[in-house]
This record gives structure tokens, C-alpha cells and sequence, in this order.
């Protein structure tokens, strides 16, 4: 579908970018995406959604076996039911947001799709931490790397282009310096001119 939008929105931890993603999702009129993939999946497959968020956006483990393309690693399935599950929702030209989930990578492929980065100072994103999960600053800083760390594996296993290689985004944006609303601002009005665009 010509007229189709998609944005996705890869993020550094406590960068905002969940937050400017529901906030584009909202201003634009279209579904939001996230951990609630999950929810649709397993709804439509009459399947637990808890049983596979243990396994969402987790890094692929070593030790597994594959035999006749199926492999034994919950992790590597898991991702393959959602990226298939993503590119069913674009197939239907069905417009929306997603977070993460390689999404940038694995929808490459419609006209309709804009992808950008969220990144973010340090002090900002242990700011963020520290409020929200009532840590000191080292606490938060080890939980900041401990979530990029595997976000970047993660993609990394199963994108061509690096996390947050720009030439891997449309845009890639710094939240600390307009904040998370002047920020989505910039992004809606940057998606605006893509939909002209088109």
C-alpha cells in the first residue's frame, strides 16, 4: 500500500523513546506496538503471552541445535514469530508504531516505513533511571548498560547494519537536548513531510 505508515523507533534504555513512540502513535492515529506484540500473538494463537515475554528481546544463547530449519532455542523462536507477525501487520497495510524488535531491519522492505534512533546524554538516562526506579546513580548507570548491552547484541545477531549506526535510521535523534515532547515534535513534523512526500 503506497499510502502505508510505519515508524520505528529503536532506543537506547531510558533514552524516552517508548514515550515519544506512544506519543507519535497517538498524535498520528495509528496502533502502538511494543511488548504487546506479545499479547497479540499469543491471543491469536491461543497462546501465553508471560511464557514468551521471558524470551523478548533477549540475546540468542550459544548452546542450540538446529535440525531441518527448526532450532532449539526459545530465544531465536520467539524472534521469528515476531518478526513474522510484523510483517503480517505491514502486509495488511496497516498503518502503526513499533519499538525495537529489529523492526528497522526486518520491515525494510515497505516504501511506507521510517525508522529512527533515540539516543540520549548519560546523566539524562540515569536521571531517568534513578526516578523511576528509586536507585542511586551507580545502580542506575549498571542497569543502563546491562539493557544496551543486550539491546545491541540482540540486534546486532540479526541486523546487517550495527544498533545505532546511523546509516541504519532515517534519523537518529538526542532526546536530552529537547526533552521527550519537543523531541516527538520534531519527529511528527519530520514523519509529516515523509507522508508528503509519498
Amino acid at each position: 500500500m503506497n499510502n502505508q505508515l510505519i515508524v520505528s523507533i529503536s532506543r537506547e534504555f531510558a533514552s524516552g523513546g517508548r514515550e515519544i513512540a506512544k506519543i507519535l502513535a497517538e498524535r498520528l492515529n495509528i496502533d502502538y506496538y511494543d511488548r504487546n506484540l506479545l499479547d497479540a500473538i499469543a491471543a491469536e494463537r491461543l497462546g501465553d503471552a508471560e511464557k514468551l515475554r521471558k524470551f523478548d528481546e533477549v540475546p540468542r544463547i550459544f548452546l542450540k541445535r538446529t535440525v531441518r530449519g527448526m532450532t532449539s532455542s526459545p530465544e531465536e523462536n520467539v524472534a521469528q514469530i515476531q518478526f513474522d507477525y510484523m510483517t503480517k501487520l505491514a502486509d495488511s497495510g496497516k498503518p502503526f508504531v513499533i519499538v525495537g524488535r529489529c523492526a528497522d531491519e526486518v520491515l525494510s522492505e515497505y516504501k511506507g516505513l521510517v525508522r529512527i534512533f533515540v539516543l540520549a546524554d548519560e546523566s539524562s538516562k540515569v536521571d531517568r533511571i534513578c526516578e523511576s526506579r528509586e536507585v542511586n546513580r551507580d545502580e542506575a548507570r549498571g542497569i543502563m548498560l546491562r539493557h544496551d548491552k543486550s539491546r545491541r547484541a540482540y540486534h546486532n545477531y540479526y541486523c546487517t547494519y550495527r544498533w545505532g549506526d546511523s546509516r541504519g535510521y532515517d534519523i537518529t535523534v538526542n532526546s536530552s537536548r529537547l526533552g521527550i515532547r519537543r523531541t516527538a515534535d520534531l519527529l511528527e513534523a519530520y514523519i509529516r513531510m515523509r507522508m508528503i512526500e509519498k
